[in-house]
């Protein structure tokens, strides 16, 4: 049998992301060798989230923390991938990404520094996040983290320690279309409405510093985050990883699962639906509000997101700018984090001026 094209393509595009998001290689190797049919996709992640599942648990009902919080977010990212573009399977789907959720939330009080889950209302619905903020700082800076297409607040929790390490609380969040929001609240382009809400809710805490808050995304966060600073003025500072400029502007170069995927999360029911929605996904005319900094980052390598985004993002923007183009970086530049994550977490820390470690 001839292995199913997408698996191949998942892989190929991936292979990165899984690594520097926190997927053990061993895991890795054990879900995809051999793996032949895009059915099996989910059930061969699954399985391998199973077993971190149990020895999380296990080192809860032992007194054991640290492991527990290690194990249960682990099994939480494998859950995810093991979900992440099974549109095909929406009940397999859904029942393993709150799988995924509730590992996660188990793990959220155990973890250095602990995190807690936050609801925000918005629409008559509502939106999730996990906050953490670092430990013996009063009213901390927080960043907004915003994640891509099919990624979840659970996935981009591996950016959070280099903010925390820095003194900044991070806040990563499911928007409509994406993680717990994508069933009630479809992809909109709009997403200027989606961050007020958030920073409105936040500001009725008492526990963050409201007047320091910045943002944070990648893929399709990278442009959530810049679109939103555009017209949410509370912004101090925006980072923008490999987000596009145009969504729709480049439909026809998209691959038939991306497209499906968008689909999906679109609540669309054919592809001139999903092109539609496509469109409103868009910075042209509107980045020129952009006034707060801003550091953009692109990967030379980059086969969904060109850097000729980053670059025409940059040229549109009214505030100070850094432009990072990683010229042998994929996208994201999952290929070299270390060429992007310690850079972008100073910049932060440095606009909003937090207590640097």
């Amino acid at each position: 049998m001839a292995r199913d094209p997408r698996i191949d393509i998942v892989i190929r595009n991936f292979r990165p992301r899984f690594m520097t998001s926190g997927v053990p290689l061993a895991d890795f190797e054990d879900a995809t060798d051999g793996l032949e049919r895009w059915e099996d996709w989910l059930p061969r992640w699954a399985a391998r989230g199973e077993i971190h599942e149990k020895l999380g648990r296990d080192a809860i009902a032992a007194g054991n923390g640290l492991s527990a919080a290690g194990h249960l977010t682990t099994a939480a990212l494998l859950y995810h991938f093991a979900k992440f573009m099974a549109v095909e399977f929406p009940d397999q789907m859904r029942e393993t990404h709150m799988r995924a959720v509730e590992c996660h939330r188990l793990a959220l009080p155990f973890m250095r520094p602990p995190g807690e889950r936050v609801a925000i209302p918005f629409e008559g619905k509502e939106i999730f996040g996990n906050l953490r903020k670092p430990e013996g700082i009063e009213n901390p800076p927080v960043v907004i983290m915003q994640p891509g297409l099919e990624a979840t607040k659970e996935e981009i929790f591996g950016y959070c320690d280099g903010f925390l390490d820095r003194g900044m609380a991070t806040f990563p969040v499911d928007g409509p279309g994406q993680g717990e929001a994508e069933y009630d609240l479809p992809i909109r382009g709009d997403y200027e409405t989606v961050v007020k809400a958030i920073i409105d809710h936040l500001e009725t805490r008492g526990d963050l510093d409201c007047d320091r808050v910045g943002i944070f995304g990648v893929s399709l966060g990278g442009y959530y985050a810049p679109r939103a600073a555009a017209f949410e003025k509370r912004i101090k500072a925006c980072v923008a990883i490999s987000g596009a400029f145009d969504w729709a502007a480049n439909w026809e170069k998209k691959s038939d699962l991306n497209k499906e995927v968008f689909r999906i999360r679109s609540h669309a029911k054919t592809l001139e639906e999903t092109l539609a929605n496509g469109k409103t996904l868009t910075l042209v005319g509107v980045a020129k509000n952009i006034t707060c900094p801003i550091y953009i980052v692109a990967g030379g390598l980059d086969r969904i997101t060109p850097p000729e985004e980053a670059n025409r993002l940059a040229a549109e923007v009214s505030g100070p700018k850094v432009v990072s183009v990683v010229e042998d970086g994929n996208h994201v530049c999952h290929n070299r984090p270390y060429k992007v994550r310690p850079q972008t977490a100073d910049w932060m820390a440095e606009q909003l001026m937090a207590s640097v470690g």
